[in-house]
């Protein structure tokens, strides 16, 4: 199975959390190519988590891991650190109240 590029995932997904009427929105762009995705959910209550990509070690399948969560502020941070390492990230930030972000739905991985 061909690879898709970050910029068509990003796509992809956003489609996905408008259908579900959930906003979201790109806060930075990274390489449409081969830039790495971290997803932000700001549950709008001064909480937030944001999650990245990684391998699962026993399956080798792709999964969702928790980068941080806490405080907005201190999530904003670690985000921060992170496009201090890879100039090619890209940011999607999610807001839902209900903490929706759809990343566990089938094709996200």
């Amino acid at each position: 199975m061909a690879r898709l590029t970050a910029r068509f995932w990003v796509d992809a997904y956003l489609a996905r959390l408008r259908f579900q009427d959930i906003p979201g929105f790109v806060v930075s762009h990274g390489d449409d190519t081969a830039g790495a995705v971290l997803v932000k959910l700001n549950t709008l209550d001064g909480q937030a988590c944001a999650y990245t990509r990684s391998f699962d070690l026993m399956s080798g399948q792709r999964v969702w891991t928790e980068l941080s969560s806490g405080a907005e502020t201190d999530v904003d941070q670690s985000i921060a650190k992170q496009r201090g390492f890879d100039s090619d990230l890209w940011v999607i930030e999610v807001e839902d109240r209900l903490g929706r972000h759809l990343l566990q739905d089938e094709g996200l991985a």
